[in-house]
């Protein structure tokens, strides 16, 4: 579809409607959702019940509503519009209703190509070679994280968070994608990422997952059970996530925002 698509004036185009997420929809959003659904529809009519709940169309039922499929289309949008590198499908299927329900991930980055993918239990893969478990944090001689990843970064927040940001990280990096920020920190490519405001599950639900099964650490910081985090459409939490618990509680305490 997006080879379909390749300029920036066409990949712009929006539908004039806002999904259910909140956003305003871009035709690509639409038509990518659209591909997704006739898939599940498919799956569907062979027998399978469960919940879709999608960045664009919400919650619809597929004769289940205890088993989830959690969907972003298109996370990083705005990458995917102007061709930036990193955007990504995201798909969770979870056993309950948050967070800690969901037993298998999967993030497509376009950009780069990569597929990750993670089964409860059972490990994580990038490209179908499974995530070293082992990997920790690397820090600089004054003891910052290396490299800590931002999401949601408005020039306001990051303002506003600069100084913790400063006192925790030799650099930053923002990709534009939490999904795939998430995916960098199960891989080791990062040490670290903070969303500086709140995200949806639909932004989270399959990357937290690959980044715990790749011996990662997540925490949706407002709540008190770290993976408490609803699996719905509203944005009820910043996501922190560390190679290390280390790294987790200095990620932990960089100032958010709503």
């Amino acid at each position: 579809m997006l080879a379909d698509k390749p300029t920036i004036a066409e990949r712009v185009m929006e539908t004039g409607t806002r999904g259910e997420g909140g956003d305003r929809t871009l035709e690509i959003d639409q038509i990518a959702e659209d591909f997704v659904f006739a898939e599940l529809e498919a799956l569907h009519d062979a027998g399978a019940r469960f919940t879709a709940i999608s960045e664009e169309r919400g919650v619809v039922d597929f004769g289940d509503p205890d088993r989830l499929v959690v969907i972003d289309p298109i996370d990083g949008s705005v990458n995917a519009k102007r061709g930036l590198p990193h955007f990504a499908l995201s798909i969770a299927v979870s056993e309950g209703s948050t967070m800690a329900d969901v037993v298998f991930g999967f993030v497509q980055d376009f950009g780069p190509d990569e597929e990750w993918v993670a089964v409860r239990g059972e490990g994580a893969q990038l490209d179908g070679v499974t995530l070293d478990c082992s990997i920790g944090e690397r820090r600089t001689g004054d003891d910052k994280l290396e490299v800590i990843g931002i999401e949601s970064a408005d020039p306001r927040w990051v303002v506003q968070s600069a100084d913790a940001l400063s006192d925790t990280a030799h650099r930053l990096r923002a990709i534009g994608a939490i999904a795939v920020s998430l995916c960098q920190v199960a891989a080791g490519r990062f040490d670290a990422m903070v969303s500086l405001k709140r995200c949806r599950a639909v932004d989270a639900a399959a990357a937290q997952l690959i980044v715990r099964e790749a011996g990662g650490y997540v925490e949706f910081i407002a709540f008190d059970d770290p993976l408490g985090a609803p699996l719905d459409l509203e944005p009820r939490s910043p996501v922190v996530a560390a190679r290390t618990d280390r790294g987790l509680a200095g990620v932990r305490r960089v100032p958010v925002w709503p």
